[in-house]
């Protein structure tokens, strides 16, 4: 699937159909940690990762988005830091320049004003005033890899991102999880089918019994039960 198609699939979806898909389909995905939120709401973006580890200088930053493709999405690595903003409106720019689809931070960003006025999606976990004053030695791993939260993002992973939060997948998943989340979209109900079809997964096996109505209004199927 190209990053194109990827993100006009995840225009009309979110990240908890995503995540319900996947609990439907037993895929692993990884879940940033809470805070992560966009810079201005109703942003949203899909597409393939693009991860780097941040040593204290824009310069790998850059250097990774020599190597970007549009639509591709940059991965940060910064730790988890609170206390300097990693990112701001020269990284931003080049990144819009570059035709990515967005920026998601393990870290802070600087640069708000600038940065809404860019417009490019950015997540992180909020603003920090002050850039970063250190410089450690630069490692060639920081251009394959990055660590977000308790987990590790490479070049393979495809990235979701709206309101809710920011999601990782192999992307070889990423067209199932679509298509049944498109599928689900159109069969959850006004009271909340998500929270319906995550209680019905989640029951023991043997109350796992639920009528076709239920199941045909969830779109859910659950193990023990025929298809």
């Amino acid at each position: 699937m190209t990053a194109e198609s990827l993100s006009r699939a995840f225009a009309q979806l979110s990240t908890p159909l995503i995540t319900d898909a996947a609990l439907r389909l037993k895929i692993p995905l990884r879940i940033s940690p809470p805070g992560i939120r966009p810079i201005t709401p109703n942003q949203r973006f899909a597409g393939p990762a693009l991860p780097v580890r941040h040593f204290g200088s824009v310069d790998v930053f850059l250097e990774a988005m020599q190597g970007a493709q549009p639509g591709d999405v940059l991965i940060i690595d910064n730790g988890g830091r609170l206390d300097e903003g990693c990112i701001g409106d020269l990284t931003a720019l080049e990144a819009k320049n570059c035709r990515l689809a967005g920026i998601i931070v393990w870290g802070a960003h600087r640069d708000t004003p600038e940065l809404r006025q860019i417009s490019l999606p950015i997540f992180s976990y909020g603003a920090w005033p002050s850039g970063p004053q250190r410089l450690h030695p630069f490692d060639p791993s920081a251009l394959h890899s990055a660590r977000f939260g308790n987990f590790i993002v490479e070049r393979s992973d495809t990235a979701f991102a709206d309101d809710d939060g920011c999601l990782f997948v192999l992307g070889q998943h990423a067209d199932d999880l679509l298509s049944v989340g498109t599928r689900n979209l159109g069969t959850r109900t006004a009271s909340g089918g998500g929270d319906q079809e995550r209680a019905l997964a989640a029951r023991p096996a043997g109350l796992r019994a639920i009528s076709e109505e239920a199941r045909r209004r969830s779109g859910l199927y659950v193990p023990g039960t025929p298809a």
